[in-house]
């Protein structure tokens, strides 16, 4: 594998509460690793959850011993949700705070897959597609069919999500599992970036046969010449022809 990621502030937030973690390099029980995290809450508390999520996972995994990679997944994940939520209950600062999490590993040209909320992962094989479903209201009423799909990219509630990491004592990510081959790509993003460039816009990028670092530059730049209205971050991930 080989990767880049990259997140920025955008044009109207003062803070980043957008975290991000790639290694093509095994990290303890993962071959490689693969992480976007968008925090929650106030001034500080966002910022926190999802920084703390992130470096937390990717120093328990350095530790974990190895396991189906699913089973670890979660495993890090409960850990880490369960540390947020008593942070979040601990320190008035803290209050209310968490995060989501989308993160991916990648094992014998299968990639796994678990997510948590309104971070994404699209996956590219000469058509972009996104693999995970949002963990937010207007994606409930999408599915129930109450919302067309076209109408919930500007509908008033998109950003209520309904599963975040740290907001209760449990949390029950999603799992997704799918092969790729060399040339094929992921791409991991914050909804900073999803809500701001359309699925055809970010398939003409990651179609490009240039650097993956360019791509990922070119979506935050198409995500600020739009608006640039939350904090953008992206992981591109390209397979080789080896692991």
């Amino acid at each position: 594998m080989k990767s880049f990621g990259i997140t920025d502030i955008g044009k109207k937030r003062k803070v980043n509460q957008d975290y991000l973690f790639y290694s093509d390099e095994p990290v303890g029980c993962f071959p490689n690793l693969y992480i976007v995290a968008d925090g929650m809450g106030g001034h500080k508390a966002g910022d926190k959850a999802s920084s703390y999520s992130v470096t937390r996972f990717v120093e328990l995994a350095k530790k974990a011993e190895k396991e189906l990679p699913f089973l670890s997944m979660e495993k890090l994940l409960q850990q880490v949700n369960a540390e947020v939520y008593q942070m979040s209950r601990r320190e008035e600062e803290y209050a209310g705070m968490g995060t989501t999490f989308v993160a991916a590993t990648v094992v014998d040209h299968v990639v796994y897959v678990m997510n948590v909320g309104d971070s994404r992962l699209y996956y590219y094989d000469g058509t972009l597609r996104q693999v995970t479903m949002d963990h937010s209201l207007v994606e409930e009423l999408v599915r129930a069919g109450e919302l067309d799909r076209a109408e919930s990219r500007n509908h008033p509630q998109k950003n209520i999500i309904t599963k975040a990491v740290g907001v209760a004592e449990t949390v029950q990510p999603d799992f997704f599992m799918l092969d790729i081959a060399e040339g094929q790509k992921i791409l991991l993003c914050s909804d900073g970036l999803s809500n701001m460039v359309d699925d055809d816009k970010l398939e003409e990028i990651v179609a490009q046969q240039g650097d993956i670092s360019e791509q990922a530059q070119e979506c935050v730049n198409e995500a600020l010449f739009y608006g640039g209205l939350d904090n953008i971050a992206v992981v591109i991930a390209q397979c080789g022809s080896g692991r």
